[in-house]
């Protein structure tokens, strides 16, 4: 079909009609050979005030990080009675003489299943020093002990103690820990790190409990 034709767009605004529309027209200019007649035809378009919008264009709202949690298990057999490494586990100022990175914790004296913990630590080429305010869960004598942090770095864990014989046991500690945001940029390394230092520890508990024997 030969035909040559003009389209004109017309916008009406609100106070024309009740809801915004756009006004497609097609005007044809007729040949000797083709008329053709289309009739005007509406399309409905949302109209949107510039007083509703509150967002920017291209603004995208702020969403606070998601931070990352890891766990790190390890275990070990030690050569004492169950009933002496957990004793000597559940002396909690008493653990920075075997755990690397642990510096100091203080039973509050009002509240002694309350305890504030230092950890210090150079590592990945900084000083690390966190600190956090931990409530001791109810134990299970011989069997479990198990903590969570209140304030200050946000952590958990639990130490369980298994009878091996009457003399030995296997320790099974756990610890749970957001990772802190200086050392997001090195998350990955963080875990198999955190774990080498747990089974450092439990190596160094283990003559620490033994030695106790002999007091």
């Amino acid at each position: 079909m030969s035909a040559a034709a003009a389209v004109a767009l017309t916008y009406l605004s609100p106070t024309h009609l009740s809801t915004n529309k756009l006004l497609f027209s097609s005007i044809h200019t007729p040949t000797a050979k083709t008329t053709l007649s289309l009739r005007p035809f509406l399309f409905r378009v949302q109209y949107l005030s510039p007083k509703r919008s509150s967002t920017p264009t291209g603004f995208k709202p702020f969403s606070p990080p998601v931070m990352e949690w890891q766990d790190c298990t390890v275990k070990r057999e030690i050569d004492v009675p169950v009933a002496v490494a957990y004793k000597c586990y559940l002396d909690r100022e008493s653990i920075p003489r075997w755990m690397p990175f642990i510096s100091s914790v203080k039973i509050l004296e009002d509240k002694p299943d309350l305890s504030r913990w230092s950890l210090k630590y150079k590592a990945f080429g900084r000083d690390i020093e966190f600190s956090w305010l931990a409530r001791n869960m109810q134990p299970i004598p011989n069997q479990k002990i198990h903590w969570r942090s209140l304030e200050g770095l946000p952590n958990r864990g639990a130490v369980r103690f298994f009878p091996k014989g009457p003399s030995s046991c296997t320790v099974e500690l756990t610890v749970s820990y957001e990772v802190p945001q200086l050392l997001v940029p090195v998350a990955s390394a963080l875990q198999p790190f955190l774990e080498n230092l747990l089974i450092r520890g439990l190596e160094r508990f283990a003559k620490f409990a033994k030695s106790s024997l002999a007091d």
